[in-house]
C-alpha cells in the first residue's frame, strides 16, 4: 500500500477491525479479514486522496467526519445494475401488485413506487419505462417513482441519466432509440421526461431517519444488497422497510434474498412471476370491525 508519502505498511489486524466497524456502523454491510485485499485497494485509493501516510491518521479522518468519510463509503458500495434487471419482478409489478393496490383506490390517486438503493438509477427508470410500454392504467393514477441511495456519487449519475452499452444490452432496439438520446462519447442520456419523473433521494437501509423521511410507499424494490448484511443489519433493514411500506403493500428482493429467514412480520405471497413480501393491511391479532 501507498500514500503520499510513500510505501506505508498494510493494516494490521487491529486498523482492519476499526475500518470495517466504521463501515459497518456507516452502512450496515460486514465485511472482515475475508475482504482484506479489498479493502486494502480502497484504503490505499482512499490515502492518496486524502493526501494522508499512514493508516491511522486515515482513520482519524474517517472518524472526523464529511467529506472523506463520504467518499470512502461511496467506494466500498457496491453498484452493479443495468436495465430490465430480474424483468420476472416488473412483470409481476404489472400483472398482480399494481391491480391489488389500485383496487383500493380511485382514479388519480397517487401509487408510489421506491427503488432503495437505486445506484446509477437503471432499476428506476427500468420501472417508468416498463409501466409506459405494459401497464394500461399507467396515466390513470398519479404514479410517484423514487430512487434512493447513500451513495450521494452515484445518485448524481442517476440524475444524469447517462448510460452506456452494457447498462442498455437488455433493452430493445426499439425502447432505446423512444427513450434515449443519441449516443455522444459511448453513452446514451435517457430522454428528459423520464429524468423528470423520477425523483432521486438520499436514504440508508439501516438509518431508520432517512428511511422514514421518504414516507410510505406502496411497492419497494430492495435487490441485491441484503445480502451483504449481517444478521443484526438484515434484521435492523427488515423494520426499516417494514415501516416504509403502506398497510397491504409489497417489498421485492433479490432472487438470492429471502426475507422469511429475516423477520415473520411479513406475508410471503407466490405470484405466477415472482416471490414477494407483503406488509399485512391489518396488525397480526387485529379483526376486521363488524360491518
Amino acid at each position: 500500500m501507498s500514500g503520499a508519502g510513500g510505501a506505508t505498511a498494510p493494516p494490521s489486524a487491529e486498523e482492519l477491525r476499526r475500518l470495517c466497524d466504521f463501515i459497518y456502523r456507516r452502512s450496515g454491510i460486514a465485511y472482515g479479514e475475508g475482504k482484506r485485499a479489498y479493502l486494502e485497494r480502497r484504503l490505499a485509493q482512499g490515502m492518496e486522496r486524502a493526501g494522508t501516510d499512514s493508516v491511522p491518521a486515515y482513520l482519524a479522518l474517517l472518524r472526523a467526519g464529511p467529506p472523506e468519510s463520504d467518499r470512502f463509503i461511496n467506494s466500498i458500495t457496491v453498484n452493479e445494475t443495468y436495465f430490465y434487471r430480474e424483468e420476472h419482478q416488473l412483470r409481476c409489478l404489472g400483472r398482480a401488485l399494481l391491480p391489488e393496490i389500485v383496487a383500493r383506490r380511485g382514479p388519480g390517486d397517487a401509487v408510489r413506487l421506491w427503488s432503495v438503493p437505486c445506484s446509477t438509477g437503471e432499476e428506476p427508470y427500468s420501472i417508468a419505462v416498463w409501466l409506459l410500454e405494459n401497464w394500461a392504467l399507467v396515466d390513470a393514477y398519479n404514479i410517484e417513482i423514487v430512487g434512493s441511495d447513500l451513495d450521494d456519487e452515484v445518485l448524481a449519475a442517476a440524475q444524469e441519466g447517462r448510460y452506456a452499452a452494457r447498462s442498455l444490452a437488455r433493452l430493445s432496439a426499439d425502447l432505446v432509440e423512444r427513450y434515449f438520446e443519441a449516443p455522444r462519447a459511448g453513452r446514451r442520456q435517457i430522454i428528459r421526461d423520464l429524468r423528470e419523473s423520477v425523483r432521486f433521494t438520499a436514504a440508508n437501509l439501516v438509518d431508520a431517519a432517512s428511511m422514514a423521511a421518504q414516507g410510505r410507499f406502496d411497492v419497494l424494490f430492495c435487490r441485491n444488497v441484503l445480502i451483504y448484511f449481517d444478521d443484526a443489519s438484515r434484521e435492523a433493514a427488515s423494520r426499516t422497510l417494514f415501516d416504509a411500506l403502506n398497510p397491504g403493500g409489497f417489498l421485492l428482493l433479490g432472487h438470492s434474498e429471502s426475507m422469511a429467514r429475516i423477520s415473520d412480520r411479513f406475508t410471503m405471497r407466490r405470484f405466477e412471476d415472482a416471490i414477494v413480501y407483503q406488509r399485512p393491511l391489518l396488525p397480526p391479532g387485529a379483526r376486521m370491525p363488524p360491518a
